[in-house]
């Protein structure tokens, strides 16, 4: 398994004690993997400016970027013609499509979408959450079905809430069936699961880098070069110019669509960090991961529960298929309450809140009987490369002792 930094971190709690720290946070940024590290570090000493130098060092970085660029591409199992624009986020990603879309696009996205994939859109048809994937597909069929001209599904590939797996393959043909295309945010798989674009006949997929063990501000958006290529530059300036004309002439922009988005100098580091990521786990192999992250998951659902008054989260019961996130409730305590006395007393890294998901969050949480004034929120454990089984059991333990103090 590749090895993060901060596992030896040891944090204070109560009464002064230094404790191995328990990082339970990976949905919100997972941390760094020392080969990310190492490909950062190796790439300063040459670093300089992309595209435009003639001299050695730039030479060397630009090569180093576009390699990126073929990198993260091949790790989402791009088609050779798929653009590749690296971004800050998922969200960067998504609003940057959505500057894209031809005139009189109508998107479609459902209400347990992240925020990133709900506000970008202004004028979205929202789907209510589905009682069953196959609800997802049929609601997704009707939408699309009743929509003229070009039209967008956007969906995520794994819930930043629940864990939980989407349909995304049936999803995709369903939205070709009705001539559309279809947006996938897989920021919470891609640090699962293996994805393939090209398989899955997906047209675009956005994720970020920090959620990929690479924190250094690059995320991508992946997908078909046509609406990008068409559209007004996402940024306007160096770059993403082929000429400028003096006063009262005209730009004429780059026709290539990554040129065309990525004005200014990039995040050249990020790009590195982001695919040396992508290197790293593909090294590795999913098989190994996967195995893992699941006897963790399994065993941590397992401890929760064993507890009375933790109640887990779900859209679609316990069996379904999930990734590396849990969230839940403590009956009688408020969620911040319960994150903060994880920290405090065990050393303990969770989320606490509605995780940018507030309509999906609230639905989950009036069908549990707790939010019918919005106001509530959930606590979220999420698990990844360097958790550990005493970070799980140390989690279970705690949470055993906050449910039966007074």
């Amino acid at each position: 398994m590749p090895q993060v930094l901060g596992a030896d971190l040891e944090v204070p709690v109560r009464g002064g004690r230094l404790v191995p720290y328990a990082n339970l946070d990976y949905a919100a940024s997972a941390p760094c993997l020392v080969p990310v590290g190492e490909a950062v570090a190796a790439a300063l000493p040459a670093y300089s400016s992309v595209h435009r130098g003639a001299g050695y060092a730039s030479q060397l970085t630009t090569s180093r970027y576009e390699q990126a660029r073929h990198t993260v591409r091949a790790f989402v199992g791009g088609r050779t013609d798929d653009a590749v624009v690296f971004t800050r986020n998922t969200t960067d990603a998504t609003n940057l499509l959505a500057r894209c879309l031809p005139p009189g696009t109508t998107v479609v996205a459902f209400d347990t979408e992240h925020h990133a994939s709900l506000l970008p859109w202004p004028d979205a048809v929202r789907l209510a959450p589905p009682a069953f994937p196959g609800e997802a597909v049929r609601a997704a069929d009707d939408a699309l079905s009743g929509i003229d001209g070009p039209k967008l599904l956007v969906v995520t590939a794994a819930s930043n809430v629940t864990g939980e797996l989407w349909p995304i393959a049936a999803l995709a043909h369903i939205a070709h069936r009705h001539g559309a295309r279809i947006l996938v945010d897989a920021a919470q798989l891609v640090p699962h699961r293996r994805l393939n674009l090209t398989a899955l006949d997906l047209d675009y997929v956005a994720f970020s880098g920090h959620k990929l063990y690479a924190p250094f501000g690059a995320g991508a958006l992946v997908g078909r070069a046509d609406w990008l290529a068409r559209a007004e530059p996402y940024l306007r300036g160096g770059g993403a110019s082929k000429s400028v004309a003096a006063a009262g002439g005209s730009t004429e922009w780059s026709d290539d669509p990554e040129q065309r988005h990525e004005a200014g100098t990039p995040n050249v580091l990020g790009a590195i960090a982001l695919a040396a990521a992508c290197d790293a786990l593909s090294a590795t192999g999913w098989t190994p991961l996967v195995r893992e992250e699941e006897r963790l998951l399994a065993r941590l659902r397992a401890g929760l529960a064993s507890i009375d008054g933790v109640r887990e989260l779900s859209l679609w019961g316990p069996d379904h298929p999930r990734v590396g996130i849990v969230s839940f409730t403590v009956a009688g305590r408020r969620a911040r309450e319960v994150a903060e006395a994880l920290s405090s007393g065990y050393g303990i890294g969770v989320r606490d809140g509605r995780f940018c998901a507030h309509p999906f969050v609230g639905h989950l949480l009036d069908a549990a009987g707790g939010c019918a004034d919005g106001s509530a929120g959930a606590v979220r454990a999420s698990i990844g490369v360097g958790t550990t089984e005493e970070h799980v059991d140390r989690l279970v333990a705690a949470l055993r002792d906050l449910a039966t103090s007074p």
